[in-house]
């Protein structure tokens, strides 16, 4: 009996996104391990950098911390704190100022009440209960569609995936969001010239790259979208 796994359809959907994903992942480690080697001529830490462009878009009351691990850079906006990884808080390379200049420029999007940032906080508790709820939905709606002629496991199917559906547009939203914070670190740099030449091409090769991670995430969850519809769609 096929519930919901490896099949036709996740060739289709889902294996060209898993190839997708671990592309931008490597392309990602790969940018940032190659411009930490290179350090800014500022001499400026990624605590620094950040706390540069807030000053730079008159931006208070925002701290700024280390936190543990590779790449767990952060912004908290209901702490209004900007956490910094090992590679980054104390590091004057390049690739720790783009990032921290990157989540600084979150801060910023908070201060000023930056529409697209709102409204993905907004739905971010719809977003956190279809992450997790809707999978459960969606495997007990097919097993009932499948053990019985009766309705009701389509009607939960429909229930699964329509909570999932919020958490697909968090993932959509989100997008604008991330290329936004990063096109604020660069213009930073650009006026303030913090970082030029090679230094500046370094830093957006670092923030595109992490960029791409997130529209790889944003295809995967429309497909995933569209599987389940015509896993649906089949069974109706």
């Amino acid at each position: 009996m096929y519930i919901y796994g490896f099949d036709s359809t996740y060739l289709i959907f889902i294996l060209p996104c898993v190839i997708l994903s671990l592309i931008c992942q490597v392309r990602v480690k790969s940018a940032f391990s190659k411009y930490s080697q290179i350090p800014n001529s500022r001499g400026m830490t990624g605590a620094q950098a950040a706390e540069y462009v807030l000053r730079h878009n008159g931006v208070v009351g925002v701290r700024i911390e280390h936190v543990s691990g590779n790449l767990t850079d952060h912004f908290d906006p209901r702490t209004n704190v900007i956490r910094l990884s090992d590679s980054v808080y104390n590091s004057a390379t390049v690739a720790a100022v783009g990032i921290a200049a990157h989540e600084a420029g979150h801060a910023v999007q908070t201060a000023m009440n930056y529409t697209p940032n709102n409204l993905r906080s907004a739905i971010l508790p719809a977003a956190k209960l279809g992450s997790g709820f809707s999978w459960i939905l969606i495997i007990i709606g097919f097993l009932f569609s499948y053990q019985s002629s009766s309705p009701i496991g389509l009607y939960i199917l429909y229930a699964g995936i329509i909570l999932f559906s919020a958490s697909v547009l968090f993932t959509l939203i989100t997008l604008p969001v991330e290329f936004d914070a990063s096109r604020r670190a660069l213009k930073c740099f650009r006026e303030t010239n913090l970082l030029q030449g090679g230094e500046y091409s370094g830093a957006k090769s670092v923030l595109t790259a992490a960029a791409m991670t997130y529209v790889a995430s944003a295809i995967t969850a429309i497909m995933q979208l569209l599987r389940l519809l015509v896993l649906v769609r089949r069974r109706d």
